[in-house]
């Protein structure tokens, strides 16, 4: 399934970024989600866990890795500077520790070569962790997670989606997806739809073709809160975290060589959560939340 997560990840690059700068300007498995401002807010840090700080005494200055084409996680600014949640949320982890760290802008696909050449320290971008990940890098506990989620027609009134009432429904996905692979294996009285493309599906639902759309969660709340939905859909249920099918999240990712990096920065997340500073990034971002 990681192949499939991998595919839903990149897919969301094929949005306009304009469509993405607009959507944020307007707005300007997860624990128990928080609620601030009407916006659902995923906490994946256990309360009942503290990490403790490491010594960082005579640390270097820390290069970030990242890339500029996945909003709202990493993108170009109106000023053309690097932004994004993640690149903010690396930045205010680095205030809390009071550590010096730059941003680096590479292409996705080098990033990881790039962190292995000893080019950069700390890759934060939209890789998702794999266990092949795993065996090549360190990595933080996930600061973020692409649900799979229901969108409905605002005026069809369909009623919440469970097993039962999706018996008869017609479901819309990707084909080829980890969503289509989802609802083949746990909604089985729904009749699927496949389509080549997210736009394609999004446009189905819109004209009331197809009664749900079930898709990646990020991709869902870029277009319900963009113009192209025109305010037709909204989210219906609560987020999909199953991790063999939908991965385990994004986090920051270290050489395995840097196991006091990888501690410095969980316990720099944590306390980002707590503090309410991940709070502020999230709603700045994601004005509609994908959970």
């Amino acid at each position: 399934m990681t192949l499939f997560v991998a595919r839903v990840v990149r897919k969301i690059k094929t949005l306009p970024i304009g469509q993405v700068l607009l959507f944020l300007i307007l707005g300007s498995s997860a624990l128990t989600p928080a609620w601030a401002q009407g916006v659902a807010i995923p906490n994946f840090w256990d309360p009942r866990v503290q990490l403790e700080r490491p010594d960082l005494t005579g640390l270097r200055p820390i290069r970030f890795l990242i890339d500029d084409d996945f909003p709202p996680l990493d993108f170009s600014g109106l000023d053309g500077n690097p932004t994004g949640f993640s690149v903010e949320l690396a930045r205010t982890a680095c205030e809390r520790l009071a550590i010096t760290c730059t941003i680096q802008v590479r292409r996705f696909d080098t990033l990881l070569d790039a962190l292995a050449d000893r080019q950069g320290d700390v890759v934060a971008a939209a890789i998702p962790i794999t266990p092949s990940l795993r065996q090549r890098f360190a990595v933080t506990a996930p600061y973020f997670k692409i649900p799979a989620r229901f969108a409905v027609k605002k005026d069809r009134n369909e009623p919440p989606p469970e097993v039962k009432s999706l018996a008869g429904k017609t479901i819309g996905v990707v084909t080829g997806s980890a969503h289509e692979a989802y609802a083949k294996a746990f909604m089985p009285g729904a009749t699927l739809k496949g389509f080549g493309e997210m736009a394609e599906a999004q446009t189905a639902l819109k004209d009331g073709q197809i009664d749900y759309l079930f898709a990646d969660g990020l991709g869902l709340a870029l277009w319900i809160g963009g113009e192209d939905s025109a305010g037709c859909c909204d989210f219906a249920g609560g987020p999909y975290l199953e991790s063999r099918f939908f991965g385990e999240g994004i986090g920051f990712v270290v050489r395995q060589d840097e196991e006091n990096l990888r501690r410095a920065f969980d316990y720099a997340l944590q306390q980002l959560w707590k503090e309410g500073k991940y709070a502020e990034l999230y709603l700045r971002f994601f004005p509609v939340s994908p959970f």
